[in-house]
């Protein structure tokens, strides 16, 4: 499926074939967590209802196909006007292009899988940080849109809400245009509600660095001959920082302001400038949670060194001190998934050390809460986090830990269990976004996931090869997973160095918001109550409501109950 049918259109020009006004030209609006492939009917209704708390973003979809090439579509942006003259400018809107990638192969597993064009990864129409226009001569420009016949395209809208915003009914329009024709008007509504989600998140999380990622993805780029390596990291840096701010995601402090120093008298301290430096990262991208070195390429043995142990820690103590953000977490990522007895005995052996310590450095293994196998022995008194996945969760066992005063994060990754919320491209949008309701229904605090969003090392180009993660043999026999590991997409073929985000990625945004409703209804002693409208749509990590729009619902609902109501 060529990008662009400009010259399709030419050719249809030439011989008379009526376009845009006269061919069969549908437009459709949608709000609801769904991806639209190519070969997707356009919903019916253009009307856009929106609803959101201060500090929040909502987003929707402009979707239109036709019986006939379309050249130069654009979408325009329009002001939303509000009660007693309160904007919400089109100029804040953030407007993408949905770009589609073609999926031949299901990941590993997906019995319900179609072979299709799937739209996933999303060009802007401007640069993500200074918002100025992203250059024309790019590989992938969100606008103009040339279309072909008897294909779905759309265009995707992120409208924030500012914290200050006055609650009330705003309205506007947006305008669907293609070149020399009329406009189609999409009408919008969106209704602010008297309350605001805190800049900070509660749900925690721990992604990874995209911006460290792509330092390897480009080397290894360069080394080929097929790319540069960008020329300003820095700025690499920041727009990554700020991509997974704007989506609730914790970025990744550099790796330089967390090195405690070692002293004359043995004891360690991290320097006040990386703690500067610290409190500016935290406060400017509302992290919540801070991964700390591993003390193993410091301390050799953690028993017959608890002394060594113990200073290294305190300076992280000290840090966190200075640091004075009571709301951040820090965590030791310890061990990923010990799978046999020696992984499980440095587990006991490191986890209990560092937890007799009495440190703020929280021990977070990827492992479930019940033991693997009775012979191992068991990592209970070593494990401050567990992190099972999806499919390894045990409501009880998990309660225990939770009664013993641990906490309860979780993970997905590749899909080879029980059918749980995957994770990847030809799976419902809404497994990412029904995690966090499941999430906070057994009080899981936290998410994690791999790869830094990032994980493009089994392909070319990401752009056009969705299969991400490939573990097929010589002879093309095995699984693999289309996206597995990269919810983002290198912003290098969009005109801008770092990286552009996904459908995948909006509905993880969506996800860690509604965790926020919940929250804030659990601070106010009315969890119970909110339990009453999660339960039924989601009750474990195999029995989940499938209906988007069920939770469009029970979200007002839980809007209604904050604000005060029943």
């Amino acid at each position: 499926m060529p990008n662009r049918v400009a010259v399709l259109f030419a050719c249809a020009c030439l011989l008379g074939v009526p376009h845009f006004a006269d061919a069969a030209w549908q437009v459709g609006a949608a709000t609801e967590t769904v991806r639209y492939r190519c070969e997707s009917p356009v919903p019916p209704q253009r009307d856009v209802h929106l609803a959101a708390a201060r500090n929040e973003t909502e987003s929707f979809q402009v979707l239109f196909r036709s019986d006939e090439p379309v050249a130069d579509i654009r979408l325009e942006a329009g002001d939303l006007k509000g009660p007693d003259g309160a904007v919400l400018p089109a100029s804040d809107a953030r407007l993408f292009f949905q770009h589609a990638l073609n999926l031949t192969i299901s990941t590993h597993r997906n019995e319900s899988f179609e072979p299709g064009w799937y739209h996933d990864a999303l060009i802007p129409f401007r640069h993500p940080v200074t918002r100025e226009p992203l250059p024309k001569n790019a590989r992938f420009v969100a606008v103009p849109f040339d279309m072909a016949a008897n294909e779905t395209h759309g265009f995707f809208v992120d409208v924030p809400v500012p914290a200050n915003a006055r609650p009330g009914v705003y309205r506007g329009t947006y305008r669907l245009t293609a070149a020399g024709e009329r406009a189609v008007a999409i009408p919008i509504s969106l209704t602010v509600w008297n309350f605001a989600l805190p800049r900070v998140s509660t749900l925690q999380t721990a992604f990874g660095s995209p911006a460290q990622r792509l330092r390897s993805y480009y080397r290894d780029r360069a080394r080929a001959g097929a790319e540069t390596e960008p020329e300003d990291w820095a700025a690499v840096d920041h727009q990554c920082a700020e991509m997974l701010t704007r989506h609730r995601i914790n970025a990744t402090p550099p790796a330089e302001t967390l090195r405690p120093v070692r002293l004359e008298d043995g004891t360690y301290r991290i320097p006040d400038e990386q703690v500067v430096a610290l409190r500016r990262f935290v406060d400017t991208w509302h992290v919540n949670a801070v991964s700390v070195p591993r003390p193993t390429s410091i301390v050799g043995d953690p028993v017959t060194e608890s002394q060594k142990l113990k200073a290294w820690l305190r300076a992280f103590d000290g840090c966190a001190e200075a640091l004075d953000r009571p709301g951040v977490l820090f965590f030791v990522y310890l061990k990923d998934e010990p799978n046999d007895p020696e992984a499980y005995r440095f587990v006991m052996r490191w986890g209990r050390a560092i937890r007799d310590a009495g440190s703020v450095v929280k021990v977070l293994v990827v492992e479930q809460t019940w033991t693997q196998d009775e012979t191992w022995g068991h990592l209970h008194g070593a494990v401050d986090i567990w992190c099972p996945l999806f499919s390894l969760f045990r409501p009880e066992s998990a309660a225990a830990r939770q009664a013993k005063g641990e906490t309860i994060w979780t993970y997905t990754a590749l899909c080879q269990r029980d059918p749980t919320p995957w994770w990847h491209i030809d799976w419902p949008l809404m497994n990412y976004r029904v995690p966090a309701w499941i999430a906070w229904r057994y009080r899981i605090r936290g998410l994690l996931y791999w790869g830094g969003l990032s994980f493009w090392k089994h392909v070319e180009d990401p752009w056009t090869n969705p299969e991400t993660y490939d573990r097929r043999n010589d002879e093309g026999k095995g699984p693999l997973w289309n996206g597995e590991g990269s919810l983002v997409y290198p912003g290098r073929a969009c005109g801008y160095d770092g990286i552009a985000p996904s459908l995948r990625l909006k509905a993880l945004r969506d996800a860690v918001e509604d965790y926020e409703y919940l929250a804030i209804l659990e601070r106010a002693g009315r969890a119970k109550e909110a339990e009453a409208i999660v339960v039924p749509l989601a009750g474990s990590w195999y029995e989940w409501d499938k209906d988007p729009a069920a939770y469009e619902k029970a979200r007002r609902r839980l809007a209604e109950m904050i604000l005060g109501g029943t």
